[in-house]
């Protein structure tokens, strides 16, 4: 059984049960953004953690090994060298698909705009060092569907 595998039957177990990530993110105490991360093989999940969506999804036993197993994280694109860029190409790399399937699931069909759109970036204050505050709002547009 492989990470892809085990993606397939929580996409799956998720339609059949008609849950949201964030009702099988309270299930297994985690961020719907994380959980989803995690579900589609962009995060390692711990013990706890991996049999709790087992039990939530009623997936099979040998599935929780696999969603703890260290997962690569390989997207097929040219990947840029500057390191502040890299890091944020590699946030959407890995959070990409769950940004989306988040706003899928609260808007419906559609993009958020990258022309009304705008982010504030901030410095934020932390004992273990200052922390970068990226925060982006982008008007919600529905595909049409006609």
């Amino acid at each position: 059984m492989t990470k892809e595998d085990v993606t397939a039957m929580i996409l799956s177990a998720k339609k059949t049960a008609g849950l949201t990530w964030e009702e099988i993110a309270e299930r297994i105490d985690m961020s719907p953004v994380w959980t989803h991360s995690a579900c589609m093989g962009m995060n390692a999940f711990p013990k706890d953690r991996a049999a709790a969506l087992v039990s939530a999804l009623g997936l099979p036993q040998e599935a929780a090994g696999v969603l703890e197993e260290s997962p690569t994280k390989i997207w097929e694109q040219a990947v840029p060298t500057d390191p502040c860029i890299y890091r944020l190409y590699e946030i959407v790399g890995v959070y990409g698909p769950t940004i989306k399937a988040l706003i899928h699931e609260k808007f419906g069909d559609g993009i958020m705009s990258a022309i009304d759109f705008d982010m504030q970036i901030t410095r934020v204050p932390n004992p273990k060092g200052d922390r970068v505050r990226i925060e982006m709002s982008g008007k919600y547009l529905g595909y049409n569907s006609w």
